[in-house]
This record gives structure tokens, C-alpha cells and sequence, in this order.
């Protein structure tokens, strides 16, 4: 069970401030708001993408980009995403379930090299999905992890981050950081949270 420490004043009003900005803004993904503005504008409308963990950034990310691969381990959550989509007339998402590895991280081997302009990682098996997008991505393509502070060292002041001294949550985590050390880096938080983002050298 996790420590109740992290329940400050400042995570409390940090929280709230989260809760209400979602509540205000029911469309945007469940990125911190720094990584949504930033996305808004580095996302021209035009790209391919990847997307691991379906939901709210799904339709999110369908409106401003040309296509877009969405992966889901939840069967029902699936169908409800399947169906804003339909709703919402979007039709160049390629929503697929795959319950369990490794189908689920082996969707992006399926994929051509070097060919992705956007990844989002928010879903199941991160530090696996992770590596499997670094050769899919073109030069210049963006990857994105979300809640990178549980799994990376960080100065981040969010509940439970990782220090350097606790280094990479996984062996996999580990060869991650050591491909993406040079790469271009904007980490956000919001105090609850991070959401960090890679960009691939040219």
C-alpha cells in the first residue's frame, strides 16, 4: 500500500486545479495541461500516429492527425471508444483490441520503419511499448510517455517519482533512457503528474 505522505497542502490544491481543469476541458487527453498546449501546437493535422491506451486522447489526437493506430487492453472500454468515434464521425482511427502481450506491444513491429510522426504511450506495458516505437518513429516524429515519472529519474516534485539514485524502473526502462538520452527532452508536470516528450534527431 502505497504512503498517504504525498497529501500536502500543495498536492491538494495542485490536485484540485487538475480536477478542475478536466472538468472544464471534457475533451482533452488525460496529459498534463503544459503537454496538451505543446501538443496543439506541434500536431499540424497531417501525421501518422500511434497510440497505446485508447480514450479521451483518442479522439483527441484523431482530430489532428491524418491517421492514427489505437491500441486497447479493455475489451468494454474499447466498444465505448469505437462508438464516441463513430459519433463523432472520425474515421481515420485504426481502433484495435489486444488484450495481453505480445500482440499488444507488437502492433508497432507491424508497422513501417521510420514512418510515424506521433506516439503517445499511456497504456499497458509502457516500457516495452516504448522501445518498440523508438525505430517506428521518423526524424523529427514525437513519442510521448505519459506519467513518465514513475518510471524515469526525475527532479519532479509528483507523488512517487523516481529519483536518480532509484534509476529506471525496469531493464527495459533502462535501454530506453540510454537511446533517448541525446534526444531532445521537454518534461511537464503538474504536481499530480508528468508527461514527457522525446523528439528523434533528424
Amino acid at each position: 500500500m502505497r504512503s498517504l505522505r504525498h497529501w500536502t497542502p500543495r498536492y491538494v490544491v495542485n490536485r484540485l486545479r487538475v480536477l478542475a481543469y478536466q472538468r472544464l476541458h471534457p475533451g482533452e487527453p488525460w496529459l498534463t495541461r503544459d503537454m496538451v498546449e505543446l501538443l496543439k501546437t506541434r500536431l499540424t493535422g497531417a501525421g501518422r500516429g500511434l497510440e497505446w491506451g485508447a480514450g479521451r486522447s483518442t479522439l483527441w489526437l484523431a482530430a489532428r492527425l491524418g491517421s492514427l493506430v489505437s491500441v486497447e487492453h479493455d475489451e468494454a472500454y474499447c466498444r465505448q471508444v469505437q462508438a464516441a468515434l463513430e459519433k463523432k464521425g472520425l474515421r481515420n482511427v485504426d481502433l484495435r483490441f489486444h488484450p495481453a502481450e505480445p500482440d499488444y506491444v507488437a502492433v508497432a513491429d507491424k508497422l513501417p520503419p521510420a514512418r510515424l510522426d506521433f506516439v503517445l504511450v499511456d497504456g499497458q506495458a509502457r516500457d516495452l511499448c516504448a522501445l518498440a516505437a523508438l525505430p517506428r518513429l521518423k526524424p523529427g516524429g514525437l513519442l510521448v510517455v505519459d506519467n513518465s515519472n514513475l518510471y524515469l529519474p526525475c527532479s519532479s516534485y509528483a507523488p512517487h517519482s523516481r529519483r536518480p539514485a532509484d534509476g529506471p524502473a525496469s531493464e527495459a526502462w533502462g535501454r530506453f533512457a540510454a537511446t533517448v538520452k541525446t534526444w531532445e527532452c521537454i518534461w511537464t508536470t503538474n504536481g499530480v503528474w508528468d508527461t514527457a516528450l522525446w523528439v528523434k534527431p533528424a
